[in-house]
């Protein structure tokens, strides 16, 4: 299974970017799929995940009315809509995707897209 992202990259204060993650090699449909970010001497941070079926929604606070998250299951690919960026929101976002299997949760990550905001 692969994960990989694109759509980073440096942006102002007030910009908007969106962040794609497609999934590949996986037999399967991924039950969660989201995205994390790090941000420099900061822990991991959930930013939004997307239930598949459903499609509830989860999504950190500090992004709430900003962020959007989708996902097209046709296409394995889950992305993330940045509006109104932040200097704030500058870090590493990384995709993930969750598969639950036997009450066990999977967990697969993309190596990672810089998003770098300027004031």
């Amino acid at each position: 299974v692969q994960l990989v992202e694109s759509g980073g990259g440096l942006a102002q204060a007030g910009d908007s970017l969106r962040l794609s993650c497609t999934a590949s090699g996986a037999p399967f449909r991924f039950n969660v799929m989201g995205w994390y970010r790090q941000a420099p001497g900061k822990e991991r941070e959930l930013v939004a995940a997307i239930v598949d079926g459903g499609g509830s929604v989860n999504i950190a606070d500090s992004v709430n009315g900003r962020f959007t998250i989708s996902r097209d299951n046709a296409k394995d690919t889950v992305y993330l809509q940045m509006n109104n960026l932040k200097p704030e929101d500058a870090a590493v976002y990384y995709c993930n995707a969750r598969r639950l299997v036997d009450l066990r949760w999977s967990d697969y990550w993309g190596p990672g897209t810089q998003v770098t905001v300027a004031s």
